[in-house]
């Protein structure tokens, strides 16, 4: 990385975000599997609107990425969480806008059933989903996120045991 774009990748600043630590009756969390990115899961997550509850953006975002907003709250991340991203997707995501992202994270309960879920929504982000255990979605996670997912696992881990 030259000098130049170090520097300015360090002036952008981070996009405001929430993701979804969606647990189902099992204990069992919702991972999906990237579209543009094949074998890259993640939890749903999405952009805050401006004036916008993150509470509110939580279960907005969820309907907007698996189709139902099926969940109860029952916890958050005690502060925001945040990961830059690496060098080569600098200027090439969110119009160049920022570095990373800065997320509140929230544990839901799913209270819907499995065929409530539906990631053919309006702008699909995901080709396919599963449940796993919390333990394993640090390993799903492309490498730059782990460090993020590993703070989820530990401050929701208590929430499920």
């Amino acid at each position: 990385m030259t000098m130049k774009k170090k520097k300015k990748s360090q002036k952008l600043g981070y996009r405001p975000c929430v993701g979804i630590c969606l647990f189902n009756k099992e204990g069992q969390v919702f991972v999906a599997e990237r579209i543009d990115t094949p074998d890259a899961w993640q939890m749903p997550q999405g952009g805050i609107d401006k004036k916008e509850d993150p509470a509110d953006a939580a279960l907005r975002e969820l309907e907007e990425e698996i189709g139902t907003n099926k969940a109860q709250i029952i916890g958050r991340t005690e502060d925001w969480l945040y990961y830059d991203l690496p060098d080569h997707l600098i200027g090439k995501v969110w119009k160049g806008k920022y570095r990373g992202q800065k997320q509140i994270w929230f544990a839901m309960d799913f209270d819907g059933t499995d065929d409530d879920i539906n990631i053919q929504t309006q702008h699909p982000e995901f080709s396919r989903w599963k449940w796993v255990g919390l333990d394993e979605i640090v390993d799903l996670i492309v490498p730059f996120k782990r460090d993020l997912y590993q703070e989820i696992v530990l401050q929701f881990k208590l929430l499920k045991p």
